[in-house]
């Protein structure tokens, strides 16, 4: 007798209860199976980025904003800081290196980034094709720019102002791509990544274009002898203030290292005794998936509350049938069928109901996955796309599996109680 054969013979002829069971099972495995793989890739993109960076120094504000915005860009940046005043705070002997950042301008919804080498250096990355770039306005961009923007080396672009691809392009002065870094899944794979100049030269030009549109207004409405007067008095002011501009200068934040742990005692001095914000990445990071993970637990909960529900399920749907299909049972024992025989073909029904429960739910958690990794490239060019079994997932399996047997079992016992001829006789 073919066990097997007859469980998936009875499942077919109850199509309704049997898709029911399954498809519960399949949703809580479905959920459980997505957030394991969420929580796992989120966690490694999390940590990876945030490695040997010990201290963010950027503008008062949110830290969590900083940190986001300065490591993860994945956030607007809290404001600008002085750069003599960073460059004053970060010469203490206990830092070991100082990664300056200035954000503000993108292309194409890819963020341009003024750094220097040290960025490269932290994540380990290394230009695949071209050079590093060496002088304002050169630039090397991450594999991930590469592919969706299709620049190649030598290639010239204008970025547009703001983190919105929509804000206005800087179209006087051009970035010429000069080399393509290799694949490092860090946040640099999807930066466009420039000298710190190339960002003060692109906004020197707009805001020079602003200050000289104001003056040609002024000049129209006043008449030509306030014009040569006023020039006048322009280039005087334009001399003092190309004296003091650079004095002037601003970046967005700096990535800090300490030599040794005695450095983190710099964050209270600083956050206290200066203009500026120093934010500690592990700390707010922390913060982060710990308010993150009162929504997973709750998920994570109410898929276990399914996949039990699931397990009802099948517990009534074999209890049913068992009632139904006691005299066919009756009739296949009178014929020389075993009653372990009928116990087992039951326990099939509740292990095959758990088996595609878990393989449809490893394959709706992948289509959800796919989805969100569409939403997430889009919007925050952050790649989740890694679909590969978890070992966690086994435990899944092996709960699902238990659960159908169990479920099966307890209605499958009552064939040890059944009287053969009495049911029989009943039908």
């Amino acid at each position: 007798m073919n066990l097997f054969k007859i469980s998936w013979s009875n499942l077919r002829d109850k199509p309704l209860s049997s898709f029911l069971s399954g498809l519960l099972m399949t949703l809580g495995i479905a959920i459980i199976s997505l957030l394991l793989l969420l929580n796992k890739q989120l966690d490694e993109q999390f940590r990876k980025n945030i490695r040997g960076i010990d201290m963010v120094l950027g503008a008062k504000g949110s830290p969590l904003q900083l940190i986001l915005s300065s490591i993860y860009q994945i956030d607007s940046p809290v404001g600008n800081i002085p750069l003599a005043e960073a460059e004053r705070l970060t010469r203490n002997p206990m830092i070991k290196t100082a990664i300056p950042l200035a954000l503000g301008d993108n292309y194409r919804s890819f963020r341009i980034v003024g750094t220097d080498k040290q960025y490269l250096d932290h994540y380990e990355v290394t230009v695949g094709q071209g050079k590093l770039f060496a002088q304002p306005l050169e630039c090397v961009i991450g594999p991930r720019v590469a592919q969706v923007t299709g620049l190649k080396i030598g290639d010239t672009f204008a970025g547009s102002h703001g983190l919105d691809e929509a804000g206005e392009a800087h179209e006087d002065a051009k970035y010429k791509v000069v080399g393509i870094l290799n694949p490092s899944n860090s946040v640099a794979d999807q930066l466009i990544l420039t000298p710190v100049a190339s960002v003060w030269a692109i906004h020197d030009e707009h805001g020079h274009e602003e200050h000289a549109d104001e003056h040609e207004a002024e000049a129209t409405a006043g008449g030509a002898a306030v014009e040569e007067e006023h020039d006048h008095e322009h280039e005087g002011h334009d001399h003092e203030e190309g004296e003091t501009h650079e004095e002037e200068r601003e970046i967005t934040s700096m990535l800090i290292k300490f030599r040794n742990p005695m450095g983190m005692m710099l964050a209270r001095g600083i956050n206290t005794n200066s203009k500026l914000q120093a934010a500690m990445p592990n700390i707010e990071v922390n913060r982060l998936f710990d308010l993150l993970g009162v929504g997973v637990e709750t998920l994570r909960y109410l898929a276990l509350a399914i996949i039990l529900v699931a397990g009802i399920s099948v517990f009534v749907s074999l209890y049913n049938s068992l009632k139904e299909r006691r005299y066919e049972m009756a009739l296949m024992l009178s014929m020389g069928a075993t009653r372990t025989q009928l116990f087992l073909m039951l326990l099939l029904e509740g292990l095959v109901l758990a088996l595609i429960g878990f393989v449809a739910g490893l394959i709706l958690s992948r289509l959800s996955l796919w989805a969100i990794s569409g939403y997430v490239q889009g919007n925050y060019h952050y790649d989740l796309t890694n679909f590969s079994i978890l070992s966690e997932e086994w435990y899944i399996l092996a709960a699902a599996v238990i659960i159908g047997l169990v479920a099966a079992a307890l209605p499958a016992l009552g064939v040890y109680r059944m009287n053969i001829s009495r049911t029989l006789a009943e039908e």
